[in-house]
């Protein structure tokens, strides 16, 4: 018996992977996923120094691409690493995640998400 796929979710393969990591926001946004767990647009939005309606496009593009999930908590909307990634693409985004944390700008990210959780959990969290 051959499985069926799902068609909500996208087929997950080594090209599209990596042409979705090839863009430096993108990369950066897995990167701070993989190391912080669940993140609120408006912490990427300030740790990335991008506007909104430019971080919900590559959040977007990630979604559509299988890389990340989504949670709506009120008004917000939450982004975590798709806990259903094929191992290697897990392990890719993981060990690019531990090679890159001391390099410009990844190193900075990880600073200003730690600042941008502290000023606005509490309220993308209500």
């Amino acid at each position: 018996m051959q499985a069926v796929a799902n068609p909500e979710i996208p087929a997950i393969n080594a090209a599209s992977v990596f042409r979705l990591l090839a863009d430096e926001t993108r990369l950066r946004t897995l990167l701070l996923l993989e190391r912080c767990g669940e993140l609120c647009v408006c912490e990427l939005t300030a740790t990335l120094a991008v506007s909104q309606p430019k971080m919900s496009r590559h959040l977007a593009t990630l979604r559509d691409g299988g890389l990340v999930e989504t949670r709506r908590s009120g008004q917000w909307v939450h982004y975590r690493l798709n806990p259903a990634l094929p191992a290697w693409a897990s392990a890719t985004i993981s060990h690019a995640a531990a090679g890159l944390i001391t390099e410009a700008p990844f190193a900075q990210d990880i600073e200003r998400v730690r600042r941008a959780i502290a000023k606005n959990r509490s309220g993308c969290e209500s």
